[in-house]
Formats: structure tokens, sequence, C-alpha cells
């Protein structure tokens, strides 16, 4: 088994490609690796500001678009697959990967985002992707030195897979 990218695109303004799927897959790979994570399922949606916006709002309390938002999935899920599949106390199933938990991009905002930042909307896109994949696994952003840890973690694996500046 090894981590699994599972994605949806619910935005019109921007194709995506096969090739940005491939990217973020390897961009997955190369950060669970960094990270201990060798299986489990990340959910990935593409969505428009105001999709995001109403999202931002309802489950962070923030009425305003974002860019990016991650929703970690907890041990309720476990605890909810034992009662439907009737496993016994450390009976795992087979072939169905644990759920990381939910990623969401707003595809307007990393498009603007890249213009600012002057760099592809690809890049936007893997930096806001491997941003929320580290949210999903504990990390944050709210003190200086875990800032500085977490961007150091997602340049790295952006420069692992040719996302560079």
């Amino acid at each position: 088994m090894s981590l699994q990218l599972a994605w949806s695109n619910e935005q019109t303004e921007y194709d995506i490609k096969d090739s940005l799927i491939t990217l973020l897959e390897q961009a997955l790979q190369k950060a669970g690796e960094m990270e201990g994570v060798i299986d489990g399922e990340v959910a990935l949606t593409f969505v428009d500001d105001e999709q995001i916006h109403e999202l931002n709002r309802d489950y962070r309390g923030i009425d305003r678009p974002t860019d990016v938002l991650s929703f970690a999935m907890n041990d309720t899920v476990d605890e909810e697959l034992e009662i439907i599949y009737e496993l016994e106390e450390g009976e795992e199933i087979e072939g169905i990967p644990e759920v990381l938990g939910d990623i969401i991009i707003s595809i307007p905002r990393a498009k603007l985002q890249s213009e600012e930042y002057g760099h592809s909307l690809e890049r936007e896109i893997g930096f806001l992707f491997v941003h929320g994949f580290l949210h999903l696994l504990g990390y944050d952003h709210q003190e200086k030195e875990a800032e500085d840890e977490m961007m150091g973690k997602q340049e790295a694996v952006l420069v692992k897979v040719g996302l560079t500046r």
C-alpha cells in the first residue's frame, strides 16, 4: 500500500491537467517519505473563491476566502469502520487506506498568488497542497519557529519534484 491521492474538481476557471495531478502525487509521496507516512489517502478538492469562502466561514469562523483549507480526520473514522465491518480489536480491513483528511484549494486564489510571487500556477498549487498535507499531519505555523520548520519542509518537497521558484 502507499499514499493515495483522491481528487475532484469543483471549479471551472482552470483546467486541471493530468500532468499537475502527477506532480501532486509525486509531492505527496516525497512529503510522506520525509514524514514517515507510507500509506493512507488524501482527498484533494479544487474549488473557487466562493466555495472556499463559505467553508472558511462555516468551519473556521473567518468570513473571507483563503487559499487552502485542511481538515484532518481523527480516530472516529477508524471506530466507524470497526462498527460497519464488525472488526475485532486490532483487526484491520485489507485494501481500505487510512483517510488522512481533506485538502481544499481555491484555484482563483492560487492563480492570484502565483502572479504576485512571480512563479507558475503549478508551483503555487504544489506549495498549497504540501502545506495542506503537513497540516493534516499536525504541523502548524502559529509560532515563528514552527512556521520556519514547516516552510523548510515544504520547500524541500517542492525542490524534489521540480517545482522551484
